[in-house]
């Protein structure tokens, strides 16, 4: 027997009809979708977006060493005027790494044998932009320096639209000294971990109230493993941590690392 025939009276059932509640309920709940999305979610999108720095467009994402060869690669960047960069880091407990002279290199090879301290030390140049770093920082282990976190930044041509630059970040961990495999010529060998000395720079600066906030970028990196100058082999999750230099270091402050 169909059950879309007459009934026993002879009738046609009839689809039922949404009830005024029903149809209220329908609207307001498509009214509170498209406030969610509207005022909610798309502005706050927006404001990601807008956030990123226009150096950031088909940025780079290696180093490369004076000969060419592949480098460290770029993990962090920060936005902010060079002074505020300069007293961000050094209220975090870094410190700035001494150019390379005939008088530095001699000390830091009797430092490393004898080890003795050597808060600022020299690193080696790399280069981003066919330029080398330029500022680089370091934070010392023990009192060896043959062991330190570090990190070199390069500035971006391009400005915010308050005109602050972006600083490209190379940050890794040297575990000791010795021959590169690629050249032959004495360097700092790094960690492979290079998302470790990343996370802990960007955990310094905010621990400090350094950042007026971070961004992630998924996937900067797609190419997550390889090997630097030295012939050392890193590897990373792909993120590049952007943090935003908070306004506070843009005043002179009254200790710092280097004192």
């Amino acid at each position: 027997m169909s059950t879309n025939g007459p009934d026993s009276h002879g009738t046609t059932e009839r689809p039922r009809r949404r009830g005024p509640r029903a149809v209220l309920a329908g609207g307001l709940t498509v009214l509170g979708l498209y406030l969610l999305v509207a005022y909610l979610i798309l502005p706050w999108t927006w404001r990601r977006y807008e956030r990123r720095h226009p150096a950031l467009a088909n940025a780079p994402t290696l180093t490369h060493t004076a000969d060419g060869i592949p480098g460290d690669p770029l993990n962090l960047a920060l936005i902010g005027t060079e002074e505020s960069l300069h007293r961000a880091i050094l209220a975090a407990g870094w410190y700035p790494a001494d150019p390379i002279t005939l008088k530095t290199s001699l000390r830091i090879a009797a430092d490393v044998v004898f080890k003795r301290p050597f808060d600022q030390a020299p690193v080696s140049s790399l280069f981003l932009f066919g330029r080398k770093e330029d500022l680089a920082f370091e934070k010392p282990v023990g009192t060896n320096p043959r062991e330190r976190h570090h990190v070199r930044f390069w500035r971006s041509s391009e400005v915010d639209d308050v005109g602050r630059p972006l600083w490209f970040g190379a940050a890794t961990f040297d575990t000791h000294v010795g021959f590169s495999h690629t050249t032959g010529q004495i360097t700092h060998h790094i960690a492979p971990d290079v998302d470790a000395d990343r996370d802990l720079l960007i955990d310094d600066l905010a621990h400090k109230g350094m950042l007026a906030d971070v961004e992630w970028i998924e996937d900067f990196h797609t190419v997550r493993q390889g090997k630097n100058g030295g012939g050392d082999p890193w590897h990373t999750d792909g993120r590049l941590a952007v943090g935003i230099i908070a306004a506070k270091a843009e005043s002179p402050l009254t200790t710092s690392a280097a004192e």
